[in-house]
């Protein structure tokens, strides 16, 4: 399955702490391998700001959960996601049964 995991930097206190934060979320990531099963499509981060998104296909949600428990310094959203013409296709299937019922 597909997820769109998008990430936020999470509320800090001071100034250094904000510092420390940045410092230890490059720490940890930089030693972080991705799984084997986790098929990463786009992984980009957001402009101005401490926050990204990664699309990925993966068959296991714990694998996704722990990368998401791996920096507490971000909050994460992570969304099962489809392809375009997956998605338009299922529709004009769903589209056609529905005109088709007894009125």
């Amino acid at each position: 399955m597909k997820y769109m995991i998008t990430w936020h930097e999470r509320p800090q206190g001071s100034p250094i702490e904000y510092e420390n934060a940045q410092k230890r979320i490059l720490e940890v990531f930089g030693q972080w391998q991705a799984p084997a099963n986790f098929k990463i499509e786009m992984f980009v981060i957001r402009v101005g700001e401490w926050g990204g998104n990664m699309l990925l296909e993966c068959d296991d949600l714990k694998l996704i959960h722990k990368f998401c428990s791996m920096l507490p310094a971000f909050v994460f959203e992570v969304r099962p996601v489809l392809v375009i013409q997956d998605a338009v296709s299922s529709e004009l299937e769903i589209m056609a049964w529905r005109d088709g019922l007894k009125k």
